[in-house]
């Protein structure tokens, strides 16, 4: 692979996956308001009436004013009075009291679209304010990198997923899936893996002591399956991609639920017992007070015990996951999710379905994905249109 280290800062993006689809800008469900330009003196007043009158209930990310500067920077201000239906603005389509304003401060009212949804990321809040100012507030769990990586931060990303890639396509001739998690607060590698397809690959063969998956490469090139991983394959080039074919089509030494987050669960959950034999795991809240408390017991403090799970863990993967690893990962409680390829055929953070999105969950994560220079992937990745990965 070709050093990508002066060519990462320029090209790379890291790029937020809302909860929910934004819409392209012209696409974006809009209604008709009625609104009209107003004295500034008179603005107070108006926006107190209209508050009781004909308040915002199903728009209540539109804000009521708005400002624009015109003739030289004078300051100009209109104001949203109700909702109609259709093109009319006449008297007849004004609720009586809204009439009754108009009149009293002889507005004259015009029709203006405002959109129907709160902008679900700070592209599309920047295309609804082309129509009518709305607000734009992000999602209200503290995950850092929602509002944007620190040029540190960046780098740090970068870096592990430079290395997800590289762990992805040192498979025998194939590209596969790959799975990285990382403690986000000291930057360990906690644990890695491929996509480990083969039954008799124990976990004790698979471990290493940073997790990695090379004892399992070895032993699939030693197995001298290459011929049957082709044809298995038929094209495919991930577990995830493909997630039914695989369990379809898989037969013999072939398993197909050891996609590359499964392992790399195991590998992390392996570790721990290994660093950790002779403490329970805690869950965050018991483990939020004895940390506040300063616990210390028989000599090993609050840092000592084992983690719950992979809470606060971040995972990087080189394709987007399925349905199956995406759960997985909620139940582990990871932190935040970062993905290189989408998967259009059965992507479960964005490409198919959303599952950060999905509220009656009792866990949720933040999703990225990282989108890394073609150099990186020249020789390496097989194209999209051909492996079917979006």
């Amino acid at each position: 692979m070709e050093n990508t280290e002066s060519v990462l800062p320029q090209v790379c993006k890291i790029i937020h996956i809302p909860e929910k689809p934004s819409f392209l800008p012209h696409l974006q469900p809009t209604v008709n308001m009625l609104a009209s330009v107003i004295e500034p003196k008179d603005a107070n007043t108006l926006v107190r009436k209209l508050n009781k009158i004909a308040p915002l209930e199903n728009l209540q990310h539109v804000k009521r004013v708005q400002k624009k500067s015109i003739d030289g920077g004078k300051p100009q201000l209109s104001l949203l009075l109700c909702m109609i239906v259709g093109n009319d603005c006449g008297d007849d389509c004004m609720p009586y009291e809204i009439l009754e304003l108009v009149k009293s401060f002889q507005l004259s009212t015009f029709i203006t679209k405002v959109c129907k949804y709160a902008a679900t990321s700070k592209e599309e809040w920047d295309e609804q304010c082309k129509l009518w100012p709305t607000s734009y507030h992000p999602p209200t769990y503290n995950i850092s990198g929602i509002t944007g990586f620190s040029e540190e931060e960046s780098q740090s990303v970068f870096s592990f997923m430079r290395h997800t890639i590289n762990l992805a396509t040192s498979s025998i001739g194939q590209v596969v899936n790959a799975a990285v998690i990382v403690d986000p607060s000291t930057k360990q590698v906690i644990a890695s893996a491929c996509d480990q397809v083969i039954s008799s690959v124990s976990l004790a063969n698979g471990v290493s002591k940073d997790g990695s998956c090379s004892n399992y490469l070895e032993n699939l090139k030693a197995s001298n399956l290459e011929n049957q991983q082709t044809s298995l394959l038929d094209g495919s080039i991930s577990a995830c991609v493909h997630p039914w074919q695989w369990a379809l089509r898989s037969s013999g030494c072939w398993h197909p639920l050891r996609h590359a987050a499964i392992v790399a669960i195991e590998y992390s959950a392996a570790r721990d017992l290994q660093l950790f034999p002779d403490h329970k795991a805690l869950s965050p809240l018991k483990r939020q007070k004895i940390e506040e408390s300063g616990f210390h017991s028989n000599g090993h403090s609050y840092q000592s015990l084992r983690p719950y799970l992979c809470t606060g863990y971040d995972i990087y993967l080189a394709w987007e996951p399925c349905a199956m690893c995406a759960m997985a990962l909620v139940h582990q409680r990871v932190r935040r999710i970062f993905f290189c390829s989408p998967n259009s055929s059965a992507g479960a953070l964005g490409s198919v379905h959303r599952l950060q999105g999905e509220r009656s969950l009792n866990h949720h994560y933040a999703v990225f994905r990282v989108i890394l220079p073609e150099k990186v992937f020249r020789n390496k990745v097989v194209d999209g249109k051909t492996s079917g990965s979006g």
